[in-house]
């Protein structure tokens, strides 16, 4: 039998009572351990200081406040005796009645050795005896009496078994033939079979097993046999993450519960083998080894000291991209505490991962490297929606007459993903500023191949025909020309202040579609004179010279 006791109270129990009590006293308590066995109630919860009471006679000091179920006590005190009595070492004579081995047993009730181990398992008491200079198994007559009497019908069922005749055997293998010919699971037969010819469940099910091993040509449940194929597997797995029971997958499948528990943890381990643990490593992270130095890097996000402003929304943007505008920008020091954040969680769930062996699969490994995992993408994700504004921004400033802007934002935030990944925080930038520019490359590239994309598929004749193919070859340069130029914007553009970009950008027309508008008109628009817009402008170009200077772009004369 399994030696795991499932509450630690009564493992600490049974270990001081095997140092401690004397022999004789020991016998005394598996006696008084039996009694309160056949008073257990499954569906009970027992506080442990009654246990012990009943057990020992004497109120404990300790674990007063553990309630145990009454599904783990019987578990645990059948385990207790079974410790006890081998502990106090008694020789079967002296047992004060008559003691039976399992053989014997086996032969009284007409059933297998086996039958016998699994009523062991649903409560029938053994003890453990000296027989032959030997400590073996052994049942008492009045605990053998005491279940017989409580489970007569399993008794019967069981004692059967080595009385079905080849006519009943052969009647149950056709019955399970047209079950299973109508998808009948192996378990549902067995089950079906059962209540149909008065036979244990377990009966039944050897007879199905018996016979397909035998006659693996012609088996009823041919699946059964051998390894489950890998998209069997990934499916239990997957149908184990939605809520399907251990037991219905067992009965589904036909599979032992044990088997189903190794599969999921089989794939579970396959899973994070293959999870993207790619990270921006860091010479700090291998200095991080107290608790108190991971909580540094772990800990929540330190406050902007920066008054937060409502920040004013573009026009004609639909509510969930204006909702996007809620979420607060993070400052450097957020910026450089999520990002490390995000790395370092990767690179220990990597480290833990090196440790994990697929074929034994440990499960507080894998929960820690899940956790670490999920809390990374978290971190990632919770840098992304502060940053998703920005696509938009850009994307308005790219968007075209012909260009679909929805698909520009899409194309963009796939954009600040991938930039989120390769961002390396050490090097003291700020982040907008590299995702700006791997965001303004990518239209820079999918815009002009969208616009060939369109010129390529022309519907007539007068289309087709309408531009030469040296017209083309220049339309292709001069789109790749441009697209440079809005790049190079783009980038020095990224140095100015919000209200700075937006009066160089309508004094210059640089959005698609706009016309360059005069000091009066973007006065009229933000709500101040045409002389302070002036000052703004002129401040604004020498910042952009500056920045186009650092950056080495040519200045048109």
């Amino acid at each position: 039998m399994p030696r795991e006791y499932i509450s630690p109270a009564i493992r600490e129990l049974r270990d001081q009572l095997v140092r401690f009590a004397p022999r004789e006293r020991r016998w005394e308590q598996v006696a008084q351990t039996e009694r309160l066995l056949s008073e257990i109630v499954p569906d009970r919860i027992y506080p442990y200081e009654f246990l012990c009471f009943r057990i020992t006679n004497y109120r404990p000091t300790d674990n007063l406040s553990v309630q145990i179920p009454g599904t783990d006590v019987l578990h645990d005190l059948r385990l207790l005796i079974e410790d006890l009595s081998e502990s106090a070492q008694v020789p079967a004579e002296f047992a004060g009645e008559r003691v039976l081995t399992i053989d014997e047993l086996a032969r009284r009730l007409n059933v297998s050795t086996k039958t016998i181990a699994r009523w062991r398992r649903s409560g029938l008491v053994s003890r453990r005896f000296v027989m032959d200079g030997r400590s073996r198994v052994g049942f008492l007559q009045s605990s053998v009496e005491r279940f017989v009497s409580q489970n007569r019908q399993k008794v019967r069922r069981g004692s059967q078994f080595s009385q079905m005749s080849e006519e009943e055997r052969n009647a149950i293998i056709d019955g399970a033939r047209r079950l299973a010919a109508v998808g009948g699971y192996p378990a549902e037969v067995a089950k079906r079979l059962a209540q149909q010819t008065g036979r244990s469940v377990e009966t039944v099910r050897s007879t199905l097993k018996n016979f397909d091993e035998k006659n693996p040509d012609i088996a009823i449940f041919p699946d059964s046999l051998g390894p489950l194929p890998l998209e069997a597997k990934r499916k239990i797995f997957q149908l184990y993450q939605r809520g399907e029971s251990v037991e219905t997958l067992a009965r589904r499948y036909g599979r032992t519960r044990t088997t189903i528990y190794r599969i999921v943890k089989e794939m579970r381990a396959q899973r994070i083998m293959e999870l993207p643990l790619d990270f921006i490593p860091h010479r700090s992270f291998a200095h991080v080894k107290t608790p108190a130095k991971e909580r540094r890097i772990l800990g929540p996000m330190p406050e902007s000291d920066a008054v937060v402003k409502k920040p004013r929304l573009p026009s004609g943007l639909p509510p969930y991209l204006a909702s996007l505008y809620e979420v607060p920008l993070l400052t450097r020091a957020q910026e450089m505490h999520l990002f490390r954040k995000m790395n370092y969680l990767k690179f220990k769930a990597a480290k833990l991962r090196s440790k994990l062996d697929p074929a034994a699969p440990k499960k507080a490994l894998m929960d820690e490297i899940e956790r670490c995992y999920e809390a990374a993408i978290e971190t990632k994700n919770q840098i992304i929606r502060a940053n998703l504004r920005l696509v938009v921004s850009i994307a308005k400033r790219h968007v075209g007459p012909l260009d679909n802007f929805f698909e520009l934002v899409s194309d963009g935030n796939m954009s600040l993903m991938r930039a989120v990944e390769k961002f390396d925080y050490s090097r003291g930038n700020k982040f907008s500023t590299y995702a700006s520019w791997a965001i303004m490359k990518n239209f820079a590239r999918t815009i002009p191949d969208e616009h060939r994309r369109r010129d390529r598929f022309r519907t007539t004749e007068a289309e087709v025909f309408s531009t030469t193919p040296d017209e083309k070859a220049e339309l292709g340069d001069q789109e790749a020309l441009q697209a440079q130029r809005e790049l190079q914007v783009e980038s020095i553009l990224s140095c100015l202040d919000d209200r700075e970009q937006a009066i160089i950008i309508k004094r210059f027309g640089l959005r698609r579609g706009h016309e360059p508008l005069t000091l009066k008109e973007v006065g009229a628009e933000l709500g101040v004179t045409k002389e302070r817009i002036r000052q703004i402008e002129a401040r604004a170009l020498t910042k952009l010279r500056k920045a186009a200077e650092e950056e080495r772009i040519e200045l048109p004369s």
